[in-house]
């Protein structure tokens, strides 16, 4: 009776999960009656605990990251320290010197596109070894676009999984989706190995930013974590954020060989809501983003740095099939922002055009250095969200228009919200969970994919790049900027 029971519920939420994969959300999906836990009959009782155990999560992970973080992880707490120190205060007088006078002195006519040859890439990709001292490894990568196509491959490869399913994300919500994503995981951590690894600063703050789409009365859980690990085998970890920096990698990997890598968490808006993107991820380079999210779990362990040093000693460990093309992974760590220096070097290097997509763009050094690509005849296009999700970084976002309008680049403005986190240069294609803010390239971990393979290339341009710019809409003359829109991109730059 019990297996009997077991697999009419596993049947339940496999429709539940996958029904509506080319449709809009019902509001009667699995996860909107099942996830309460016994809350109290009055929205105002609700909200009232709610703000309680915020507060109460707040405060033990402050205490965590404080207090526990030196103790059992004392070479990265300061480690992280030191580096948000270096990087801040360069970073300052970076942006100092390029706004007051390297901009400026930009100036003059924009020249024509030059439609030059593109830049050599395997010159390029040498030159990444020796600027990076990383290596490409070998693999495939086939793009997911959007909820439909993400999630219902990510449900389907969990569903297929016979080993073990490794999560790594910055946001594991507590709406309606995410906790039908948790309650699939129970229930296959019944035959698999399920570790989840959650940031705790930015599930935290996505469990109190209800998304618009959220079903009238639905109430989620008040702790997802609580909410997963409860009378279930998953096995679930919070990263401590020292010196309030995070983990913002997104990395989901399936039986050790097929991996999932990108820029969605789990939650609503990354299912229906966002245009975003995955790449789903095969061949020997899964055997490195194992051994990396290995690390990061061992890191987030009562042993911390000692359990991380063990997996780093252990090194990585082939599973994964044989075959396929020439795939790099960059990361932002502690002293070494691989994703950034990849990046400019990029743009310094391209000759034909340059393509990037990302919601968040603030970074001072890069919009400097697309200026210049622009000025030598390079063809720059950016694409960015008509409706961002963060006040501060949408203000930021303005006077980042307006600079690369001064300067002859293109900026589309995407329909809604993208989320999407992809560049183009010359052939060569960063993609990943990296945002071009401080953030992304200077303080929090990051993990992108690069590859300069002509047929991913190219499934690249044509699934994302191509048709997003022909729906979206060209800015051809500045947008307004007033005060407090000069006031958000200052603290953008110091904070974010």
């Amino acid at each position: 009776m019990k297996i009997a029971n077991s697999i009419r519920t596993a049947l339940i939420l496999i429709i539940a999960l996958t029904a509506g994969c080319a449709a809009a959300p019902s509001h009667s999906e699995a996860g909107a009656e099942t996830s309460q836990l016994v809350a109290p009959t009055s929205d105002s009782a609700f909200k009232a605990q709610r703000v309680v155990t915020h507060g109460a999560h707040v405060g033990w992970h402050y205490a965590r990251s404080v207090y526990e973080n030196p103790l059992n992880r004392p070479v990265s707490h300061m480690a992280s320290l030191a580096s948000l120190a270096l990087k801040s205060t360069g970073g300052l007088l970076r942006r100092v010197v390029i706004s007051t006078v390297q901009l400026p002195a930009l100036n003059g006519a924009i020249p024509e596109i030059s439609n030059a040859e593109p830049m050599d890439l395997d010159a390029f990709e040498k030159i990444l070894d020796k600027l990076t001292g990383t290596r490409s490894d070998t693999g495939r990568i086939k793009f997911l676009v959007d909820g439909d196509e993400y999630f219902c491959r990510l449900l389907e490869a969990i569903e297929n999984a016979t080993e073990s399913v490794d999560i790594r994300t910055y946001i594991f919500d507590n709406d309606d989706y995410a906790v039908a994503v948790a309650d699939r995981l129970q229930a296959r951590a019944d035959d698999v190995r399920v570790r989840v690894l959650l940031d705790g600063l930015g599930t935290m703050q996505a469990m109190q930013a209800d998304p618009d789409s959220l079903p009238d009365g639905y109430r989620g859980p008040l702790s997802i974590r609580m909410y997963i690990e409860n009378d279930s085998n998953v096995k679930v970890r919070n990263i401590t954020n020292p010196w309030f920096t995070g983990d913002h990698t997104k990395t989901t990997i399936i039986d050790k060989k097929i991996a999932f890598v990108g820029g969605m968490n789990i939650g609503r808006e990354y299912r229906y809501d966002w245009h975003d993107m995955m790449m789903e991820v095969t061949g020997p380079v899964v055997d490195q983003l194992q051994h990396e999210s290995d690390k990061a779990w061992a890191r987030a362990s009562i042993f911390g740095d000692f359990a991380n040093f063990v997996e780093f000693v252990k090194g990585k460990k082939a599973h994964a099939d044989k075959g396929g093309y020439p795939v790099r992974i960059l990361q932002t760590r502690n002293f070494d922002s691989d994703i950034h220096k990849a990046q400019i070097a990029a743009i310094q290097n391209a000759r034909s055009y340059i393509l990037i997509e990302n919601a968040y763009f603030s970074d001072d050094r890069t919009v400097y250095e697309l200026a210049k690509a622009r000025r030598r005849g390079v063809d720059v296009r950016v694409i960015i969200p008509s409706a961002g999700n963060h006040g501060a970084l949408n203000a930021s976002n303005k006077i980042t228009i307006n600079k690369l309008l001064q300067h002859g680049i293109r900026v589309y403005e995407y329909p809604g919200m993208s989320h999407i986190k992809a560049a183009v240069y010359d052939g060569w294609a960063s993609i990943g969970s990296a945002n071009f803010d401080k953030l992304s390239l200077k303080i929090n971990k990051e993990l992108n994919l690069a590859t300069s393979d002509p047929d991913t290339v190219n499934a690249l341009l044509d699934q994302v790049f191509i048709p997003d710019m022909m729906m979206s809409r060209e800015i051809n003359s500045p947008v307004e900027v007033t005060v407090a829109t000069r006031f958000a991109e200052i603290l953008v730059d110091e904070l974010m």
